[in-house]
């Protein structure tokens, strides 16, 4: 297990439960949210920066404000929501450090970090933790390769600076890949990547869920300690509670979930939003907090 810093440790605390199970909304999706928004009963056909904005600022208002913790991006949310004080004294901040979209170089993926924003950058903006996404083929990458230099780098520089970094792993189909082969190598992917990632001294880990009980205690064991966080990869909101509590009783740590809570929450409509968010997503929230304390 990679052993957690005391400033580390701290940031697992605020963004976890009061059982000590990790739980974060997730709110840094940039144009996955201009498409919910635009799929909405209300929608518009163009969605502003300031409009989307606004949108993030209400989420936090009427959602995440109830749970422990809220991952926001640098581009779009901050600093607005810690400066105008949307966000509650009492949920934590984490920042996304990756950009939207990806790279491809001989076939496979590889993300960038928003420009300027660095470890130290989190905590100008008042953040408790950081979250950086990777993609991962660990069928073809090994503790060489420039995906765990990236991490190796990063964890080091989170560290150095006091900043818990929480480490997201998506693997994906490969170019000429068949359905048939990707689906049967999924689960040994995502355990493949939780293990290479921990072999850069990855702390925790944010991770797809690998397919059922028995491929979560494979990761779990491939994990070595390392706790991790399912993710909810937009599937709806009862499926992805199903998976929490599977993934839980394999020995993840907690979720982070955002399309699952609000993908059909959202309006350009700020009247809208805040019914939604408050009578449909928050419900959702707590339904979720009761499945990662296993209640």
């Amino acid at each position: 297990m990679n052993a957690l810093t005391t400033a580390e440790r701290r940031g697992m605390q605020v963004i976890s439960t009061a059982a000590g199970n990790m739980l974060i909304v997730a709110a840094d999706q940039r144009n996955g949210m201009k498409a919910a928004i635009l799929d909405a009963p209300e929608g518009s056909s163009a969605i502003t920066k300031a409009e989307l904005a606004e949108v993030k600022a209400d989420l936090v208002r009427h959602l995440a404000n109830h749970a422990p913790a809220i991952l926001l991006d640098p581009e779009v949310a901050l600093p607005a929501i810690v400066d105008d004080g949307v966000l509650a004294r009492d949920t934590a901040l984490v920042v996304g450090l990756d950009a939207s979209g990806f790279e491809e170089v001989d076939g496979l993926r590889y993300t960038k970090h928003v420009d300027g924003v660095t470890p130290a950058t989190v905590r100008a903006l008042g953040g408790d933790a950081a979250k950086m996404l990777w993609y991962t083929r660990p069928d073809r990458q090994d503790a060489g390769s420039r995906v765990a230099h990236e991490i190796r780098e990063l964890v080091a520089a989170c560290e150095a600076e006091g900043v818990l970094l929480i480490v997201e792993l998506l693997t994906y189909q490969l170019p000429g890949e068949s359905d048939e082969e990707y689906a049967a190598s999924f689960a040994s992917l995502v355990a493949g990547g939780a293990a290479l990632a921990v072999a850069c001294g990855a702390k925790v880990l944010k991770l797809q869920y690998p397919g059922s009980a028995e491929a979560c205690a494979a990761v779990t064991d491939a994990a070595q300690g390392v706790p991790w966080a399912v993710l909810s990869a937009g599937v709806d909101h009862e499926t992805f509670i199903n998976q929490v509590r599977t993934a839980m009783s394999g020995g993840a740590a907690g979720a982070m979930a955002g399309r699952s809570l609000w993908k059909d929450s959202l309006s350009i409509s700020a009247d809208t939003r805040a019914h939604l968010l408050t009578e449909r997503a928050l419900v959702r929230l707590r339904e979720l907090t009761a499945a990662v304390d296993g209640l």
